[in-house]
């Protein structure tokens, strides 16, 4: 029997929460499979040590001073190895990446992992079990993906060997050994590619919340917890804005219905949110709200020698050349609308749009960049008739206007488009609205 656990920077900020991990860890003997993150934001610390590490390696691409920056990463790791205790040599490591950055002997990508490469090796240290690298054992394919099978082989094998280990999250390896990152909070993904191999017959995911909750605490006081979720629903609200986890988190655990809790490393007692399969235990008509503000829409009317198709393909054929995504795609009979973020399309928007005014399929492009979107999630909406209107009465109570709706098939969701001064006054009307409501 094994679980694995997960702890994200919050929950490795020093040398204080490192003895938090520790006493969560020796209270179950079937925590026996730990993946990390490197240190997040700690008691008079206001940076997380990845985001040291890629400024350290913009500092030396661009020829700027770097060992101030690096000095403080050193000093991070070297306080917690001094107030524990931990008896492993860190300032051999930190010298060699210290060395191999001044001699631009390291990828951004090498250098950036060290953060967790150095964290689980402190952290095994402490415990006691053994470090296993990442980059042995979780392969990534030439294109970015994830070779799912040699890494379930690779992380079985590995584990045929220990008993008990601690693995570096966020990233892995080409097959050709080059180092390869998962998108930030990739930390997630990682350990969940290990329960998937191992069996876990169960995912743990410590960090500085218990558990899901159904709006934003920032907006909405003291909001409901989501005790139990369904994978569909947690895919949703994360794609959507929550930022508990990453979005590809449950992916790898699907198949084998391994379930997911989100704990508290601070207050683990408190319990937290169990996503699994199914989610027979949520009884709530709405399981969450979230969103983000800060999208674009460019609405295109087609040309009539062009059908709709057609016209479509064209537009995400170039959207896909600027490696722009794109979130939805509203449609009416002559025009269609492309909602992507504003800050994916950065210094691209210009030569993008030009490129999109030179197509045939398109006879006009007009553009609304003042859009924010909401995500009203529930799997239990499609058992109800009538949900949808009322959710849409709310805004209308309010008197916000509504730019887009668009919903998915099976009905756990609904997204509208709004302004973003309205996104704040929508969830909480929602929220107010609905949070109690039972099914």
């Amino acid at each position: 029997m094994l679980k694995v656990c997960k702890f994200g920077g919050s929950s490795l900020s020093d040398a204080k929460h490192f003895k938090q991990v520790k006493a969560i860890i020796e209270a179950d003997p079937d925590r026996k499979c730990v993946i990390v993150s490197a240190p997040g934001k700690g008691e008079g610390e206001h940076d997380k040590i990845t985001d040291l590490l890629y400024l350290c390696f913009q500092h030396r691409k661009y020829h700027v001073e770097f060992d101030g920056l690096f000095e403080r990463i050193e000093q991070r790791y070297l306080t917690i190895k001094k107030e524990l205790n931990i008896d492993y040599p860190i300032e051999n490591d930190l010298k060699e990446i210290r060395e191999a950055l001044k001699e631009k002997k390291l990828t951004e990508a090498k250098l950036v992992s060290r953060g967790e490469y150095l964290c689980a090796k402190l952290l095994a240290a402490y415990l006691g079990y053994s470090f296993l690298d990442a980059k042995d054992l979780i392969t990534f394919k030439f294109d970015g993906k994830v070779d799912e099978k040699k890494t379930s082989e690779d992380i079985a094998k590995a584990f045929e060997k220990v008993e008990k280990a601690v693995i570096p999250g966020f990233y892995g390896a080409y097959p050709n050994g080059e180092v390869c990152l998962f998108s930030r909070g990739g930390s997630d993904v990682s350990a969940s590619y290990f329960a998937e191999a191992l069996d876990a017959y169960l995912y743990e995911n410590f960090t500085d919340v218990s558990g899901f909750y159904m709006a934003d605490p920032r907006i909405i006081p003291n909001p409901l917890r989501i005790n139990e979720i369904s994978y569909d629903e947690l895919r949703e609200l994360s794609y959507a804005g929550a930022q508990v986890l990453h979005a590809e988190t449950i992916i790898p655990l699907m198949e084998k219905r391994i379930p997911l809790e989100v704990l508290n490393s601070n207050h683990p007692e408190e319990g937290g949110t169990f996503i699994k399969d199914k989610a027979p235990g949520n009884n709530h008509l709405i399981t969450g709200l979230t969103g983000k503000k800060g999208f674009i829409a460019l609405t295109f009317v087609k040309s009539r020698e062009y059908d709709k198709l057609e016209s479509i393909r064209a537009v995400l054929d170039v959207f896909a050349r600027y490696k722009v995504s794109v979130e939805h795609i509203p449609t009416s009979i002559d025009s269609f609308s492309i909602i992507a973020e504003k800050s994916k399309l950065e210094d691209r928007y210009f030569d993008l749009v030009a490129e999109l005014k030179k197509l045939p399929e398109i006879v006009s492009i007009s553009e609304d960049s003042d859009v924010a979107l909401i995500a009203i999630v529930g799997s239990n909406m499609a058992k109800k008739s009538g949900v949808s209107g009322r959710l849409l009465s709310v805004f209308g109570e309010e008197k916000i206007n509504i730019k887009l709706i668009d919903q998915g098939r099976e009905e756990i969701n609904i997204i509208v488009g709004i302004s973003n001064s309205d996104f704040e006054k929508s969830l909480k009307a929602l929220y107010t609205r609905f949070s109690g409501e039972i099914i």
